[in-house]
């Protein structure tokens, strides 16, 4: 007999999420996504005196953060000896790099891969990296799959394997970082924090695969060492975290971790959001726009951004955009208006550009900023809603013609 699971269910989500996240520990810990306290203590466990560790922390955080560090012989203000010790208990590897591609737009694509952490193969994740003018900013995954079933989105249609750790969620920054040059190189002075020509990685953002708020804890951690000041030191102002809806942990978000908000809206009513974006059915929009009128650093100098996807017949018309403005009036926002980018066995056809262009001059003319998002790296399978799934199938089919 087939058993139904309710996926917008939070307890079904975390029995899921429990038995995804069944993890062995590996045999030497990666030091990159621990908070001080736990370096401080996995320091402790390794042999170094109490009196040290501090100290050590401090030293370590910036070989890891400031400088780049892939190997524990670059530490060189450490003793030839604790540098052993260290090696011999961690690691500070990177990823496996499964592809780099580059867009014909300047948009760069990566696809690491992450130990499997139990039985079972390597997992992967794509992270994206979008070059604007005097901006650069990096798209870093969540989840491997997910599980939101969003009904326009390609990423959904994968299967939720598990949540990424801290490390692996931190290690997307750290790994655009050593590819574009982000990392003071060997010869830079001890006491410089940037390379010489500035930073390519300007802004985060959390919205790759998956969804971040049902990993709040792992998210939560890399996003408050993201934007430490002693460290990779990215303004939490420049930081947005994008959600489809987890209302219990918007307000969390607005309290232990404090960056910018973005809402996947997609649906300016009940009965549509429940069809396209299912999560809705858990927290319906009057109880997601509560949340986001109560978020505590929401102010016209940090406004929430609403995402809307443009749906050809859909969710375009200029009754839906009359009903954006109504719903969202006294919310600090602007609204991201995107072109549905059509992937094999989608029901869905983007809006023509006429009518997007009349539904972002009425929002426009309400007062509220509402841009046209340009899309990137297409051609790569970088758009927005294409990550991992299209390389899956194509992988696949790689594979399949080999085994023939």
């Amino acid at each position: 007999m087939a058993v139904s699971l309710d996926l917008t269910n939070d307890e079904t989500r975390k029995t899921l999420s429990d038995k995804v996240n069944a993890v062995k520990a590996p045999e030497r810990p990666n030091l990159i996504g621990m908070s001080r306290e736990e370096l401080g203590e996995a320091l402790i466990t390794a042999g170094v005196p109490e009196k040290q560790v501090r100290m050590r922390i401090s030293q370590i955080w910036h070989w890891l953060y400031v400088r780049g560090a892939k190997t524990f012989e670059e530490m060189l203000n450490l003793s030839k000896a604790l540098r052993a010790d260290l090696a011999a208990n961690f690691t500070v590897e990177r990823p496996k790099i499964i592809e780099d591609l580059l867009s014909k737009d300047g948009t760069r694509k990566w696809l690491m891969q992450f130990p499997s952490r139990g039985a079972g193969n390597p997992v992967e994740i794509e992270t994206v990296y979008i070059p604007e003018e005097g901006r650069g900013t990096l798209c870093i995954s969540s989840q491997v799959g997910c599980t939101l079933t969003c009904t326009f989105c390609h990423t959904g249609t994968q299967r939720m394997v598990r949540n990424l750790t801290s490390e692996e969620v931190l290690m997307q920054l750290m790994v655009a970082r050593d590819f574009l040059g982000d990392f003071p190189d060997k010869d830079t002075p001890q006491g410089a924090i940037v390379p010489e020509e500035g930073r390519k990685v300007t802004n985060i953002v959390m919205m790759g695969m998956g969804e971040p708020l049902y990993n709040f804890e792992n998210v939560k951690k890399a996003l408050l060492i993201a934007s430490d000041g002693d460290g990779l030191a990215v303004s939490k102002r420049r930081i947005t975290l994008s959600t489809s809806g987890v209302v219990p942990e918007i307000y969390r978000t607005g309290e232990e971790i404090g960056v910018m908000l973005a809402i996947s809206l997609h649906a300016t009513n009940d009965t549509l959001r429940d069809e396209i974006v299912p999560i809705n059915k858990k927290y319906p929009l009057a109880e997601l726009l509560k949340a986001c009128r109560e978020y505590p650093l929401a102010s016209n100098a940090r406004r929430i951004t609403f995402e809307y996807v443009m749906l050809k017949g859909v969710n375009d018309s200029l009754e839906d955009a009359k009903e954006m403005v109504r719903l969202l009036k006294g919310i600090p926002a602007k609204i991201n208006l995107i072109p549905f980018n059509p992937w094999p066995g989608s029901s869905y056809e983007c809006s023509d550009w006429e009518q997007i262009e009349k539904f972002a001059d009425f929002i426009n003319q309400c007062g509220y900023a509402s841009p046209i998002r340009t899309p990137r790296g297409d051609d790569i399978l970088a758009a927005c809603g294409q990550l991992k799934s299209e390389s899956e199938r194509l992988r696949k089919k790689e594979r399949e013609a080999l085994e023939q």
